[in-house]
Order: C-alpha cells, then sequence, then structure tokens
C-alpha cells in the first residue's frame, strides 16, 4: 500500500507538491523536489482518517533554499 503525502514549506505553509511513497518515510528522510533540490524532512504531521476511511492525511514539512 503506497502513501500520499504532502510536501509543505515551512516559511510560507503553503503545499509544494505531492510524493508518493512506497512505505511510510522516516522523520529524518531526505528526497528529491520536482525542481531537483534535495531537501531532509523537518517534522510530519500524520492526521486521523476519516469515519469510515482507513487513509490518513500525511504532511511532511521542509525547508526548501528558495
Amino acid at each position: 500500500m503506497s502513501i500520499t503525502a504532502t510536501i509543505m514549506n515551512t516559511k510560507t505553509g503553503q503545499p509544494l507538491q505531492k510524493v508518493t511513497f512506497g512505505r511510510m518515510p522516516k522523520p529524518w528522510a531526505s528526497f528529491n523536489l520536482a525542481s531537483g533540490e534535495l531537501v531532509t524532512a523537518e517534522r510530519m504531521n500524520i492526521g486521523k482518517p476519516a469515519p469510515g476511511k482507513f487513509s490518513a492525511t500525511v504532511e511532511i514539512w521542509v525547508s526548501p533554499k528558495d
């Protein structure tokens, strides 16, 4: 089962992109954004699933060098 996470910018609070992972990423995970920039996760927020649903929202907060 894959995990779809929203990558959030810690400086602006705006979403950058959505990424699909094969499994839940580690809190210190490093990955490339669509722009090619290598970023490291600063924090992860995992929400509760909606009633009757299985999938939860996952947000990964990063600080790009923009």
